[in-house]
């Protein structure tokens, strides 16, 4: 069994790659990882079952890996390296680096569900309408400077890009159909999504995936239920403008193409989707319980 070290020296700052990730391994045990930049696709075919791949980069660099350890049935260890490190954040990893290294080395694994939009393979969160504005608005640049923060720096564009009124769009899931207008669909297979910020009801282990819609409403009622959700950690029970489901399988099809993400990639435009869940699909090393 070998140890990967993918490095995507375009992540976040860039302050962390092979130079910064590599003696901390050392100290923890693991000497001489082979060390790829993630643009080199040789390293896929090299890669053998049982090997761990650990993938210096953010949740982009992650959801490419992912793939190929799912395809070559290796173990996935990830070094938060990005902007956001949404995925990072549901293994309960040891903030500090060298503390982190040492949880690899050890190699604690458990297995998470992920998520398939049609043929693609995503990890967090796929997002049409509003949540597509961060992956779609916000520069590189921005990215860099702001890190997580750059996700509420677009926010302001929506008096301008005319998304408050909404889209129409017919939802399946798991139940009655439903068509109406909507502000924003995002449906998790992870639990955050934007850097940190937690979905509400979500969780990698539980074999669902969770839809969260949002109806066209005023400003400030949307602020308000924001603000409700994030304290007490789901959707208020009386308020009408969210609309939360957890489903295995959700059917989304809307008349026109619109933006959608996922893992804050653009995917390009789509009109139909099917998106479900593949439960304990993928080995990781986690500090999970």
């Amino acid at each position: 069994m070998r140890h990967w070290l993918i490095v995507n020296t375009r992540a976040g700052s860039g302050a962390r790659g092979a130079d910064f990730w590599r003696p901390r391994l050392a100290r923890a045990g693991i000497a001489a990882p082979e060390v790829r930049d993630i643009a080199d696709q040789g390293w896929e075919a090299e890669l053998a079952p049982g090997d761990t791949v650990l993938v210096a980069g953010g949740d982009g660099s992650v959801n490419r890996v992912a793939r190929v350890c799912l395809a070559r049935d290796a173990i996935l260890g990830v070094l938060p390296s990005g902007t956001a490190n949404d995925f990072a954040r549901n293994l309960a990893l040891p903030e500090d680096p060298d503390a982190l290294c040492a949880l690899v080395a050890r190699g604690p694994t458990a297995r998470l569900d992920v998520g398939w939009l049609n043929d693609r393979l995503f990890l967090n969160v796929v997002h049409v309408g509003l949540g597509t504005l961060p992956a779609t608005q916000a520069s590189p640049r921005l990215k860099r400077w702001l890190g997580r923060f750059s996700y509420a720096a677009v926010l302001p564009q929506l008096r301008h890009l005319g998304l408050l009124r909404g889209f129409l769009a017919r939802l399946e899931a798991d139940d009655a159909p439903l068509e109406e207008r909507w502000l924003s669909l995002a449906i998790a297979s992870g639990a955050f999504f934007g850097g940190g910020f937690r979905v509400p009801g979500a969780s990698p282990r539980d074999g669902r995936l969770t839809l969260v819609a949002v109806r066209p409403r005023p400003w400030w009622q949307l602020l308000m239920t924001f603000v409700i959700t994030r304290l007490r950690g789901h959707t208020p029970e009386d308020n009408d403008s969210v609309l939360v489901r957890q489903p295995t399988t959700c059917r989304i099809a809307m008349p026109h193409g619109h933006r959608v993400t996922a893992d804050g990639e653009s995917l390009g435009h789509f009109r139909e989707m099917t998106l479900r869940v593949e439960p304990a699909a993928l080995r990781v090393i986690a500090g999970l319980g």
